[in-house]
């Protein structure tokens, strides 16, 4: 084998892709370049502006490989499904562990359309990825309002339609299918709405509008009037779609935006896609750093990686800084004003936002570590099922029977998630009853919890002993999510940790840190619902304090509370915000009761 100096003064100086591998033959470092000679060989020359980890690497190095290939944008594309495949220890790490679903249409007789997160090469259509699967279910919903197709996967063979082997559906009744199954629909008429569908999904919405248009005004000559309604119908809901989507300038077409923002460990770089002035697909990928690489070098990898993603034929890439890279197919812009300035600067948004939503999860993760010895504890000490990451305490306050408030608190990683916080003003309990209390509102929340599909806590709270746990426990049955939760009661006077059917308190040092964090929560439990309940006592009195005003219902007075706040504001408002309000005729039996109450108050 040659020696790696060899090696280095004989490579050429062709656009390729070079492979750096150590003693044992395990690869260190995948790269691209222009010029394969200039490039490898800057690593091997002493440069102040070498990072650490760089000449820890190059000192690693026994051998290399290289592949020439055409144009820089072809080693560009190969370095990435290399890089991709072999994930080296000193390239950068493309963190994308999602797989977002495609709308595929599917290569068959009658194509159905579908949400699917296998790609699979068989000459079907795929459009997307779809980072919102919210947002396609709402795209695939439209597109069937609006064109009809089958959702069956029966085998539509000539033979089989005209052997009358199916029957229609419900989708047909209702119409969201026309029945090719049964011949109510010609082949050649579905074909017209799929490609229909096609143009939108590619955001060719201009082309499927002047399609509706001239079937809706052949409908409007020919008499056909329903006709005609149903396509305005559908010319109303597509244009409401569009409207829906970023538009930017309908003189840019067919375009990609790539921005960045990097800092010492991490890059996040934002992908942005135009067809016909509208934004149809937005994207967001990290990367994680190894060797402190420029952020040019990583930009490059994040173009190659996304245009492939997303299957883009654009020929236009609008940048955030210029690249050293060339390529005959594409052309590179840097905007510095203009509409295309303004597409770069949402871009730049877009990544900034990303950025900030990952630091959270990193800041979630990090308290997830610090206090998992002590969840863990909670686990053990308590008897649970799991680890409580996710925790929720519930606690009953009212003022002598009156004004019941159920508050719930959340902490999660062993600390307080206050935008969870929520209380329930108690409807179907009257008086005192700590136990119907509890009843409801825990209910209410995990009734709503599972309606919403929204996560429910391995750990459930209960401010109180027995009774309380009791009544809350048997709700927690009804709801059938037992078997998915724990649930604790914490008694005041002792202390006491109770689990449901057991009357014998678990045996727990008082000094214990599980016992602790248990305290905590009920602690803060105790204090936001003391809290709610004093705020509504506070809008309670306000609005008996207004509705005594002769001519003002409790309705009224609310409103006027909304608005204003407290009773000082709506005496200094103007009579016209208080006509805006409640009307004319209501606001000055306002005015005239408040001037009175003023007067007396100064005489």
């Amino acid at each position: 084998m040659q020696s790696l100096r060899e090696q280095v003064i004989n490579l050429p100086g062709s656009p390729g892709v070079y492979k750096y591998y150590d003693t044992d033959g395990n690869l260190l470092y995948i790269g691209k370049a222009r010029n394969l000679k200039k490039r490898v060989a800057s690593y091997f020359v002493k440069k102040a502006d070498h990072t650490q980890r760089i000449r820890l690497m190059v000192s690693k190095i026994h051998h290399l490989e290289y592949t020439v290939v055409g144009t820089e944008y072809d080693a560009l594309l190969l370095e990435n499904n290399l890089i991709k495949e072999y994930q080296p220890r000193y390239n950068v790490l493309l963190r994308d562990d999602k797989t977002y679903p495609y709308i595929c249409l599917k290569k068959e007789r009658f194509p159905r359309m579908f949400s699917t997160r296998n790609f699979i090469r068989d000459g079907s259509e795929y459009f997307g990825p779809y980072a919102n699967v919210g947002t396609m279910k709402v795209i695939i919903d439209l597109m069937r309002k609006l064109f009809p197709t089958r959702s069956c996967n029966l085998n539509l063979s000539k033979a089989n339609i005209e052997a009358n082997k199916f029957r229609v559906c419900l989708d047909y009744h209702i119409g969201l299918c026309k029945g090719p199954c049964q011949a109510y629909q010609s082949e050649e008429d579905y074909m017209e709405s799929i490609n229909n569908i096609r143009h939108i999904l590619k955001g060719n919405i201009a082309e499927v509008v002047k399609f509706l248009k001239g079937m809706m005004m052949e409908a409007a000559e020919s008499l056909d009037f329903e006709k005609a309604q149903l396509l305005k119908e559908k010319l109303d809901l597509l244009e409401k779609f569009q409207s829906k989507s970023t538009v930017v300038n309908p003189s840019i077409h067919n375009v990609d935006v790539f921005s960045m923002y990097a800092n010492e460990k991490h890059a996040f770089v934002n992908y942005l896609r135009v067809i016909n002035g509208s934004i149809i697909t937005t994207d967001t990928i990290e990367f994680t750093k190894r060797i402190e690489e420029e952020d040019a070098d990583i930009l490059q990898l994040a173009i190659a990686e996304l245009r492939s993603k997303h299957n883009s034929s654009s020929k236009e890439i609008i940048l955030p800084f210029p690249l050293l890279m060339r390529s005959q197919e594409l052309s590179f812009t840097v905007p510095k004003m203009g509409d295309k300035k303004k597409l770069l600067e949402l871009s730049k948004k877009n990544a900034f936002y990303y950025y900030q939503e990952r630091l959270k999860v990193y800041e979630n993760n990090k308290d997830r570590r610090r206090n998992f010895g002590l969840l863990q504890q909670t686990k053990d000490e308590m008897g649970l099922k799991n680890i409580p990451y996710h925790i929720e305490c519930f606690d009953n306050s009212n003022m002598q029977g009156t004004d019941p408030v159920s508050s719930i608190i959340v902490f999660k990683n062993g600390i307080p998630s206050k935008k969870d916080y929520r209380f329930f003003n108690v409807k179907t309990v009257i008086g005192p009853d700590d136990f119907a209390t509890m009843e409801e509102a825990v209910g209410r929340r995990y009734r709503r919890v599972l309606d919403e599909n929204q996560p429910l806590p391995q750990l459930i709270i209960i401010d109180g002993g027995k009774g309380q746990l009791s009544s809350a426990y048997s709700v927690i049955e009804k709801l059938g999510i037992q078997d998915k939760v724990d649930i604790i009661g914490i008694a005041k006077r002792l202390e006491e940790i109770y689990k449901p059917g057991d009357p014998i308190p678990l045996s727990i040092n008082k000094k214990s840190p599980a016992l602790r964090l248990i305290q905590r929560c009920r602690d803060e439990a105790h204090r936001f619902g003391i809290t709610a309940h004093r705020k509504k006592r506070i809008v309670k009195n306000l609005v008996s304090s207004i509705q005594d005003i002769q001519g003002i219902g409790e309705k009224t007075a609310e409103k006027l509370l909304k608005h204003f706040k407290s009773v000082k504001k709506l005496k200094e408002a103007n009579p016209e915000e208080i006509e805006a309000v409640v009307g004319k005729a209501k606001a000055k039996i306002v005015i005239d009761s408040l001037s009175i109450s003023a007067n007396q108050t100064s005489e």
